[in-house]
């Protein structure tokens, strides 16, 4: 339905109202399709907000979109800043392990909207909770507000990290 109605709304080009549309047609059209209207970190932006499960975890699209979204922010190696991944916004929950790691506890709160993780993501999620070294601490001193904030995650979380947290 959604390339569909892309069709129809590009028939003539690119609207300059395309910002005004359903987010989930990004998925569809690519950063240089956009360039009349914005930029490739205002696509993104806008991307980032759309809901990616629309597409399969494995769409090579979807893998396609990510990639060009870090080209697109000039990311050099495996660590997102904050800036970059407000930008990110959905397309976060793709990142591999090795980003998650790289970017410490920055990204965790983010994580918690995205619903499921493949097994490398799971593992880098508690590699960095263990660490202790995020805004949030080490488990032992969290409270029900930490929990709250990070309550996406709590289904990654091993043994080792429930027993820690405090009652």
């Amino acid at each position: 339905q959604l390339s569909c109605l892309l069709k129809m709304v590009t028939l003539h080009g690119i609207p300059e109202d395309l910002d005004s549309y359903p987010k989930e047609l990004l998925l569809f059209l690519s950063p240089s399709d956009y360039a009349a209207t914005g930029s490739c970190s205002q696509f993104f932006g806008n991307l980032g907000k759309a809901n990616v499960d629309v597409l399969p975890r494995e769409a090579p699209r979807r893998q396609q979109l990510l990639l060009e979204a870090l080209a697109c922010l000039k990311i050099p190696g495996t660590e997102i800043n904050e800036e970059n991944a407000e930008i990110l916004g959905r397309l976060l929950c793709d990142l591999g392990g090795e980003y998650i790691r790289s970017s410490g506890g920055r990204l965790l709160k983010d994580l918690g909207r995205c619903g499921s993780f493949l097994p490398d993501q799971e593992e880098a999620i508690r590699d960095v909770i263990s660490s202790g070294n995020t805004t949030f601490g080490p488990p032992a001193a969290w409270s029900a507000f930490t929990l709250s904030e990070l309550s996406g995650l709590i289904p990654v979380l091993d043994h080792s990290i429930l027993q820690q947290i405090p009652k």
